[in-house]
């Protein structure tokens, strides 16, 4: 058997395994195991030890054991919903084997009379006697019996026995596969195969030892797997020779010296690095990652004027249109009439856009604001240089590819999020990109004080409200959503919007999941212009807009957030010269778990700070953006406890790029892990 066919072996479908036809199948599938390989990661959760055999006499009851008994004589009674029941013993007692909806036949069958037979089950007590109802593992070869089973959770309609059966013919006939690893990788797992892994892993006795050499190895490529992929993109992308745009930094100065403010260190220092890659035959696809409130849109645009005076067009595209012309309002401030800038909006007339994008496709635009829509098939650019997209955390590898290729040969990609997240977690969901990260704010930014506070005080805090509403500032006042019964409820955030506005009349408005698009802007563009105080919201107010006379921020509720989640909420304030606040609301004293948290938030601003504390706390998974990344969950591997393992892997995916290493070796292992379609050409 080659190689190929033997890894090609553990993806075909489970229907090849003996005993598996189409019922278990769509019951696994459900549970998403569609092939053999998936079915290695189902895990047992714990085992029952059947191994020693017990004599009738020493019987407990109430526990699982094993007996060897000889079947002495059956009854079938011939009245309705009486069970079948079998006689047994050795020689020491006696024991009853009762089975109930079973047919004669069957009972015959796993029971011939005056045959030894090993037999296992939970042991009863009924009349003086001792019974077993409904044993499932009997057998006339002890050994099948006679060892430790393990416990699985179990999907619905197939029994454990069934689990145990499938899982160990799988480990029985598990192919050869030739080793992927260097030496030196193998040597730090004790030089354990991935077949001898895969065979510990599923031992009883192995359950929950995930120090174990076995368990890293398996870790670790799974960790690797991802790595490689993204690699191999990278280099890819890198291997594309485009135009290289000339900078001039003397234009770029004299916007800096223009500027209210200095950038900070971490701002000068991202922008020379786009700017190499700009200047580069290279393409550039990088990441600009930052906290919030970092500065990092002024970075971007700088980026873009440096492209624009190089001969190209700029694409900039935001989650919302509120944001898009946020962004295109500061580059009209900052650029003046230097360059042509232009906002395509949903709101825009027929006649506007179809003059815009005759502009576009004629090269009299420079720079272009816009939702999504500045994508689409009928929009044409004359010569497009640079995509910058802010907030795109929702987009997964494979579109992140497709962006690139759309922009063609010369164009640069610039992605910019503000969720910080662990550098784990950056290595596995954006290592496919370069990375650029700010860190440090702008010295005119003033620190949020965080404050929490019990429900029944509420009093205070409206006291407090009206005391900044008199100073002519305005106010969040974020609720929850609560789920009941699949549906979002909103009620929690229109009783607040109601009793808000008994108090501060014609003052407060209201924005839940239920307000459409176009209402939803409107509302926010009207606390913009400060046409009222109140924004009662129950959606996560859009990540980067600036609301400069917003300085309170009241979370409700706030232990159903997670920490990273408040530290955005938090940063919807604090954007003007004003001092701000943010005051967390709780229903109950806090649990220590949750006081420990909440201190956290209070004492640092560090938005990746916190939320290495936030993944300590709730796991990767739950991490903001994390789900809506298009990334697997991984099997076996944790960014929390197995952070050496991510560093070991990017340490080889670094020796792997320098040398140049040849990776067709690597196939099954990308093939088994990933089986990306946006691979299918590299593996």
């Amino acid at each position: 058997m080659s190689n190929k066919s033997n890894y090609e072996y553990l993806l075909s479908d489970l229907t090849k395994l003996k005993g598996v036809g189409t019922k278990t199948t769509n019951l696994l599938k459900k549970k998403k195991i569609n092939n053999i390989f998936d079915l290695l990661w189902k895990l047992p959760k714990s085992y029952t030890d059947r191994s020693h055999s017990t004599k009738i006499k020493d019987l407990k009851i109430g526990e699982n054991q094993t007996i060897t008994i000889i079947p002495q004589k059956y009854s079938f009674p011939r009245v309705r919903n009486l069970p079948n029941k079998v006689s047994c013993t050795d020689e020491t007692g006696e024991i009853d084997c009762i089975f109930f909806n079973s047919y004669e036949g069957y009972v015959r069958k796993i029971l011939p009379l005056k045959k030894e037979i090993t037999i296992s089950g939970k042991i009863g007590f009924f009349r003086n006697k001792y019974q077993l109802t409904n044993p499932k593992y009997i057998s006339e070869d002890s050994s099948l019996i006679k060892q430790k089973h393990n416990t699985y959770s179990l999907t619905e309609g197939i029994s454990e026995k069934i689990y145990n059966k499938i899982i160990n013919q799988i480990i029985k006939n598990l192919p050869t596969l030739n080793e992927w690893h260097s030496e030196n990788i193998l040597d730090k797992f004790g030089n354990i195969k991935w077949n001898d892994a895969i065979v510990e892993l599923h031992k009883p006795e192995n359950i929950g030892n995930y120090k174990k050499n076995f368990y890293q190895r398996l870790a670790f490529d799974e960790i690797f797997s991802t790595f490689l992929v993204n690699s191999e993109i990278r280099k890819k992308i890198k291997k594309i020779k485009k135009k290289s745009k000339v900078v001039d930094k003397a234009k770029q100065n004299k916007i800096l010296k223009k500027l209210e403010f200095t950038l900070t260190k971490d701002q000068l220092k991202t922008l020379e690095e786009i700017n190499n890659d700009l200047s580069s035959t290279n393409k550039m696809f990088r990441l600009l990652q930052g906290d919030v409130g970092s500065g990092k849109t002024i970075v971007s645009l700088l980026a873009a004027y440096n492209a624009i005076n190089s001969g190209f067009q700029v694409a900039f595209m935001a989650p919302t249109e509120i944001l898009a012309r946020q962004h295109f309002n500061l580059a009209k401030k900052l650029f003046s009439n230097q360059i042509n800038i232009q906002l395509i909006s949903g709101k825009s007339e027929y006649k506007t856009k179809k003059e815009i994008l005759k502009k576009l496709a004629d090269n009299n635009i420079d720079i272009i604001f816009g939702t999504h829509a500045i994508f689409q098939k009928k929009v044409f650019f004359k010569n497009l240089g640079l995509i910058v997209i802010d907030e795109q955390h929702k987009f997964g590898v494979n579109q992140r590819k497709r962006l690139s290729d759309k922009g063609g040969k010369d164009c640069d990609v610039l992605l910019m999020t503000a969720t910080p997240i662990p550098r784990t977690l950056t290595m596995t969901l954006y290592g496919d990109m370069d990375l650029s990260i700010i860190r440090e704010k702008p010295k005119s930014r003033k620190p949020i004080k965080t404050y929490s506070k019990l429900e029944s005080k509420i009093d205070d805090v409206i006291k407090f409200i009206k005391k900044e509403i008199k100073s002519g500032n305005q106010i969040f006042w974020v609720c929850p959503l609560i789920e009941e019964s699949k549906k979002l409820d909103h009620s929690s955030a229109v009783k607040k919007f109601e009793y808000l506005n008994k108090i501060f009349p014609n003052q407060v408005s209201l924005l839940h999941g239920k307000t459409d698009l176009e209402e939803k802007e409107i509302i926010l563009d009207n606390f913009l212009k400060k046409k009222f105080q109140i924004l009662v919201s129950t959606t996560i107010i859009e990540v980067g807009i600036d609301f400069p006379n917003a300085n309170v921020i009241i979370i409700e509720n706030a232990n159903k957030f997670g920490l990273s989640q408040l530290h955005q909420l938090r940063g919807r304030v604090g954007r003007g010269d004003k001092d701000s606040t943010c005051i967390l609301m709780f229903k109950s004293n806090l649990s220590k778990n949750a006081k420990k948290r909440i201190n956290t938030l209070k004492e640092s601003a560090d938005g990746f700070y916190i939320s290495e504390e936030d993944m300590k706390i709730r796991g990767f998974g739950d991490i903001l953006g994390f789900k809506q990344s298009g990334i697997k969950n991984f099997k076996l591997a944790d960014p929390i406890h197995n952070s050496d393992l991510f560093l070991l892997a990017e340490k080889e995916i670094r020796r792997i790029e320098l040398d140049n290493t040849d990776i067709s070796k690597y196939k099954p292992l990308i093939k088994l892990y990933d089986r990306a379609d946006i691979i299918n050409d590299i593996a």
